[in-house]
């Protein structure tokens, strides 16, 4: 019998550990299915703020949908038909003028001798640097490995287009059926327990949405301020950069300065003729990193989440190490559920105990 035991219990084990790999490698697999998702119900709860405000007015439930889905549903319509073609032709001009500057340029050591007269050579020597990526590029190895990695990178991009695709399909799914969903979810609480878990579901509903609102806010700030500055000073492609601007700035913490840098960077490679445009535009960019640090962020995260500064920064390094841009950007409102379950759940045990 203890035979006859042993070799069930081993049974039953090796079992369970084929189970969970099975369920491992499942949730692998559909890793970019379950990213999608994510991301939809992410802003799905961004939208429903402005759902609910439309109701608090005196809207239908089906009306206030339907209204904030066609404008949803409008704005990216928009954007593909009038913005889209400003930036490809932008982006055209930008390729050509990068193309013609090389052409200009009657041999490599007048194009180092500029480089090297806007860079310390402490810090970069360009002469030296050309000539290793040169013998990089003689390797008849390395050139078929970077062929790949543009191959790769073009499926890449048509990849994260379909995705993008799928992602606002879903969006306008989850954003219609959201209230029965949430009702679906309550059910399956025990009903002594269901009135708490629906507030504080409710609250953590909220501040997801109302994060998504403010961060999105800060993106059209520093698209708008950016469009209109670089028109004002006459940098290249104010447009094409505002977009720039806008894109990086949803991303928290590390977005706005990233993409600050790009455009300067870009700026003094398509304008190197100008180099005070280029002075002026990092200045501006400078300052705006810290208004929007210490005057803008605070002012409109406040309404939207509470959650304390150091928290802000660590959740989201965290999230971006772990789901990179998408871990980054869900990594805020997951800090801001985590303390309203320790405040509303935890300390109120604590304290009866």
């Amino acid at each position: 019998m203890k035979i006859h035991s042993a070799f069930r219990v081993g049974l039953l084990g090796g079992l369970g550990v084929l189970v969970a790999l099975f369920i491992g490698g499942a949730f692998v697999s559909l890793a970019t299915i379950i990213t999608y998702i994510g991301a939809a119900i992410f802003l799905a709860l961004g939208l429903d703020p402005l759902i609910t405000w439309l109701e608090k007015r005196g809207w239908p439930r089906w009306s206030a949908i339907v209204t904030v889905l066609t404008g949803v549903v409008a704005l990216f319509t928009g954007l593909v038909f009038a913005l889209v073609p400003v930036i490809v032709e932008q982006t055209d001009r930008l390729i050509t003028q990068i193309t013609r500057y090389l052409q200009s340029i009657e041999s490599l050591d007048e194009f180092f001798d500029n480089a090297q007269s806007f860079i310390p050579v402490e810090i970069l020597n360009v002469r030296q640097s050309a000539e290793s990526a040169l013998a990089f590029l003689s390797d008849p190895a390395n050139l078929a490995e970077i062929g790949g990695g543009v191959l790769s990178a073009g499926i890449g991009i048509a990849a994260g287009l379909f995705g993008g695709l799928i992602i606002l399909i879903l969006t306008l799914f989850f954003a219609s059926s959201l209230n029965s969903i949430k009702a679906a979810l309550y059910r399956l609480v025990p009903a002594s327990k269901r009135e708490g878990f629906i507030r504080i579901a409710e609250q953590v509903s909220m501040a997801v949405g109302r994060y998504v609102v403010g961060q999105v806010t800060l993106a059209l700030c520093n698209g708008i301020l950016s469009f209109a500055f670089l028109s004002i000073i006459g940098a290249q492609y104010p447009a094409l950069f505002a977009f720039v601007a806008f894109l990086f700035s949803l991303v928290p913490l590390v977005g706005t300065i990233t993409g600050s840098t790009i455009i300067v960077l870009t700026q003094w490679l398509v304008n190197p003729e100008s180099i005070s445009t280029v002075i002026v535009a990092a200045i501006y960019y400078l300052i705006y990193m810290q208004v929007e640090a210490y005057l803008l962020a605070p002012n409109i995260m406040r309404r939207a989440v509470r959650v304390p500064g150091v928290v802000v920064v660590i959740a989201a390094l965290s999230g971006g190490t772990l789901l990179g841009v998408l871990g980054a950007l869900i990594a805020i409102p997951v800090a801001a559920s985590v303390l309203i379950i320790i405040d509303q759940v935890i300390v109120p045990r604590q304290e009866a105990a």
